[in-house]
């Protein structure tokens, strides 16, 4: 797969390699929020583990990513960047709010 990249990266002027780059750093960030969200298996695991703390984590990464290369970006990574982060921030607050849902209902049954 990297002989992929490489070979095809070859075929792009330095500035479209920088953003292919780019945009693969916010892909990873995104399989890794959506891990900890419990929608992709873990690789090294080949499980689903939901922790939503390193998906806050990977997703406040992005978010200092989207604030520290402010105006600095075209457009297209600047729409790819904030849709991630939508999908993302959605995600979450859906997979939290389940969180908090089962909490409650665990301590209802308690009492």
């Amino acid at each position: 797969m990297s002989e992929n990249i490489s070979s095809n990266s070859e075929k792009l002027n330095p500035d479209q390699q920088q953003q292919l780059l780019f945009m693969m750093l916010i892909q990873q960030h995104e399989q890794i929020a959506m891990m900890g969200l419990g929608k992709l298996k873990n690789p090294a695991t080949d499980k689903i583990e939901k922790d939503l703390k390193s998906a806050k984590f990977a997703i406040d990464t992005l978010v200092m990513l989207e604030k520290y290369t402010s105006g600095n970006l075209s457009k297209e990574l600047k729409d790819f960047l904030s849709q991630t982060l939508t999908n993302l921030r959605l995600n979450y607050a859906d997979e939290k709010k389940k969180d908090t849902s089962s909490e409650s209902d665990e301590k209802k049954e308690e009492k």
